[in-house]
């Protein structure tokens, strides 16, 4: 009764599609112009990516710090490493570069060799004054050279802020305006008015000037996320309509499946900017993988429809039969690849979450423009010509169907022992696989931005912040004494560690102080003693301007200070050893009765994200692997077949994660993805190959064998096809400058292509040998669904 009533849902949908032709038409038109009409709400995103949920602990520390003291990563850095720039013309240039900078309303303030203010004791006033280092236009190479002795060997307080004195490396740091941090104003400045400005700079010169920081780089990272937006809907829609091409070698059937893929890729626009999304790293995949996903609809109904006019020649049953036989079909395919993204939902990262309800509402959009356009359109059309119809009997295609349907037929044991040593093998890959924290490793290690920041590392030990913020309960409390030896023991510590940059803090100043209170003898670059601080502190009390001095290290109640360290790019394992050791020396130092302090800054916010991720990862896939298995039990009713339709499916996620753990490829946000993703459309060549399997059961009066065999040679060429068109579509991703997104497109294809072998090979073979009780007429007297793989007609004597 149930097998009836849904057939006959979609015999009435045929009938209502065919009846309005014009009218859906328009309706799709129409929608298709309001969600062009979203286009401007669309916008790129600005911020960094934040892996967290809002209320997550870390997220609140670090959100705690920015009320504090402000965004932490505002600056941006420019250095050169050329002895020729200690020549008169080339440092006024340079000088002059960083009163440019200056210049601009979106920069706050600028620290450079210009404006370096050197710390000094007025014995007169019994204060201190802070003195310019270079008060005019350099004239002479003696000018330079004592300028650059006294900076290199007396200021230790700007040691690996303004220089390197082992290499000669000088760099300018650049504070941008923390409110245009995170809008689309800093990007303008940086694209446009800052890199004019190097551009101009390097021209005049011939310095090379490197650049970096936080802004600069998710800038630039950002503006090659645009760039291959339309690189890869190029990419896709190139790659699928030659492959869609090849197999039907019909000029109609190609331009009609780019018209509805291109159309699904307005809608995936649309759909973004009618939500107010940002487009991220993430969904700007969405619109090359709705070209690849929606190509695969467009192969099974325009194959149906071929096979309909071979059979009969009648047009308008055809067209009937495309979208009654193949539209339950598609529909749960579908819904299976949907189900895939939409596991992302259940997340609490925004940035999954936004990317898991984009596609799944894309993939069922794309579904509908599907099964709409592709039949009306062909009933405006004349019916095809012999030769659209030649690749229906293509040799080549039947060889490959006799080598599959031999290998099931004869060599099963086979299949069993090789997929067995697979499963073992990646099992013992799976235990190789390394968990990436890096904010940096995706980035395109071709970019210049990138090479810059290889260079900061090498140069200044790094340039992704890590923040530790003490709180000393005490209203100023920070310059006691004994709080400051704690924050120099600290500081000790860090200095300890080669992946971490010299520490920055209040401690650094009340060391300069005393240095300019000993009249700038550098071996006084120290802590004072009890006895020297109340007349350090007394002075430092006289001079004007100290707040703003103490302003970045030091709230406005004295109470909490903050030290200041830049990371290099390191592996996880690294980054969290570097993090137990400073917590272990902060509860050493700051006993947590008497203190409150933490660790924060986006380099340990990225790593704490990705394994937060990974965390969802086995939570998001056991729920696609549920969701997916409440499909089957829909459509079976049988607790063995969810069973053997999840092995072939699964086992090429394994073997996947396996190649992962052999060749290195860590898992990280972009490589967490592959899983769910890969899962929910390799699961559609399964459903399409049992629901075939059931029909011929039924037809076969439940002969097994006879049954499989013919559902292994009806099915095969479809999912060939479209396994394909999948690996090449997906590969499309390979062409990308970030790594994260190379490996995305690698890892889904190879692994789709083991699920096609799978589903082809492995699962025939499993229905062969334990397959025997789903074929009892008491399970399979009232068929439950209706579902052909690949369009064809039940068989008549049924």
């Amino acid at each position: 009764m149930a097998a009836k009533l849904k057939q006959g849902f979609w015999e009435k949908t045929a009938s209502i599609i065919l009846r309005n032709r014009i009218l859906i038409l328009i309706l799709i038109i129409a929608f298709t112009v309001f969600l062009g009409m979203q286009w401007k709400n669309m916008r790129f995103s600005n911020t960094q990516a934040n892996l967290l949920p809002d209320h997550h602990p870390v997220n609140l520390e670090y959100r705690a710090f920015l009320k504090k003291f402000g965004e932490e990563g505002n600056a941006v850095v420019f250095a050169i490493r050329d002895s020729s720039l200690f020549t008169p013309d080339k440092i006024n240039r340079w000088n002059k570069f960083s009163k440019q900078l200056a210049a601009f309303p979106e920069v706050d303030f600028v620290l450079s060799l210009d404006n370096l203010q050197e710390l000094k004791k007025d014995n007169e006033n019994q204060k201190f004054i802070l003195e310019p280092l270079i008060r005019s236009q350099v004239k002479s190479k003696q000018e330079i050279d004592s300028i650059k002795n006294h900076l290199f060997n007396d200021l230790p307080f700007y040691d690996n802020l303004l220089f390197n004195k082992e290499s000669g490396t000088v760099r300018t740091v650049v504070n941008l305006d923390k409110d245009i941090i995170n809008t689309t104003v800093r990007k303008d400045f940086i694209l446009e008015d800052l890199t004019h400005l190097v551009e101009k700079f390097e021209e005049e010169t011939g310095l090379d000037v490197r650049v970096s920081g936080m802004p600069y780089i998710r800038t630039m990272n950002s503006q090659n996320i645009i760039d291959e937006i339309g690189k890869f809907i190029l990419a896709a829609l190139g790659v699928t309509s030659l492959i869609f091409f090849f197999f039907f070698r019909s000029f109609r059937a190609t331009l009609i499946s780019m018209c509805v893929v291109i159309i699904g890729v307005m809608w995936a626009f649309g759909i973004l900017g009618l939500l107010q999304y940002e487009i991220t790293v993430l969904t700007a995949l969405i619109p090359p993988l709705i070209i690849v996903i929606g190509i695969p609809n467009c192969i099974f109904l325009i194959n149906k429809y071929q096979q309909e006019v071979k059979k009969h020649g009648n047009q308008a049953l055809s067209l009937q039969r495309v979208i009654s036989k193949i539209g339950n079909a598609t529909l749960m395919t579908n819904m299976t690849t949907a189900s895939g993204f939409a596991t992302f939902i259940i997340t609490d990262s925004k940035l999954l979450k936004e990317f898991g309800i984009v596609a799944s509402i894309n993939i069922i959009g794309i579904f509908i423009l599907s099964l709409l356009i592709i039949p009306i359109i062909y009933s405006f059309l004349s019916l095809p010509k012999t030769r659209h119809l030649k690749h229906l009997n293509k040799k080549w295609i039947d060889a490959f169907v006799n080598w599959m349907e031999r290998i099931v037929r004869n060599h099963r044991i086979s299949v069993y022992i090789v997929s067995i040593v697979l499963l073992v093998t990646s099992i013992i890959g799976i235990y190789q696989i390394q968990i990436s924290g890096s904010p940096i490793e995706d980035m395109p290690k071709n970019a210049q931005f990138f090479k810059d920041i290889r260079f900061f590392e090498q140069e200044f030990d790094g340039i992704m912040p890590v923040e530790i913020v003490i709180d000393t309960k005490k209203p100023k409390g920070v310059l006691k004494p004994a709080n400051l030896k704690r924050m120099d023991q600290l500081g000790d510590v860090i200095m300890e560690i080669p992946e971490l940059s010299q520490p920055i803090s209040v401690v650094n100043l009340v060391k300069y102080s005393k240095q300019a209170f000993y009249n700038g003898i550098p071996k006084y670059y120290q802590l004072p003693t009890s006895q020297e601080n109340n007349f350090i502190m007394k002075v430092a009390q006289n001079s004007g301007g100290n707040g703003n001095l103490l302003k970045n290290f030091v709230d406005s109640t004295g109470q909490t200070a903050r030290i200041t360290t830049f990371m290099q790019d390191v592996k996880t394992d690294r980054m969290e050893q570097i993090e137990e050791r400073l917590n272990e020396n902060i509860n050493k130092f700051f006993p947590p009765d008497r203190y409150n302090v933490y660790m924060t800054g986006s380099a340990l916010l990225f790593l704490k994200g990705t394994k937060y991720l990974v965390k969802n990862l086995v939570l998001s896939l056991a729920f696609a692997i549920f969701l997916i298995a409440l499909f089957m039990a829909y459509l079976f009713r049988s607790f063995r077949m969810i069973v053997i339709s999840l092995i072939p499916n699964l086992l090429p996620l394994v073997i996947t994660a396996g190649v992962m753990g052999f060749v290195g490829v860590p898992i990280k946000p972009s490589t967490i993805l592959v899983f769910s993703i890969a899962f929910g459309i390799s699961v559609d060549d399964t459903i399409h190959f049992l629901a075939k399997y059931r029909q011929e059961l039924i037809a076969n009066k439940w002969h097994i064998r006879k049954s499989v065999y013919a559902a292994l040679r009806e099915t095969g060429v479809s999912m060939f096809y479209t396994s394909i068109v999948l690996f090449f579509g997906f590969s499309v991703f390979i062409i990308s400058n970030f790594g994260g997104t190379v490996a995305l497109g690698a890892l889904v294809s190879a692994t789709l292509m083991f699920a096609m072998l799978a589903n082809l090979i492995l699962l025939p073979s499993l229905l062969l040998s334990l397959e025997r009780n789903i074929a009892s007429k008491k399970i399979l007297k009232k068929p439950q669904i209706n579902i052909l793989p690949q369009g064809e007609d039940e068989n008549p004597k049924k």
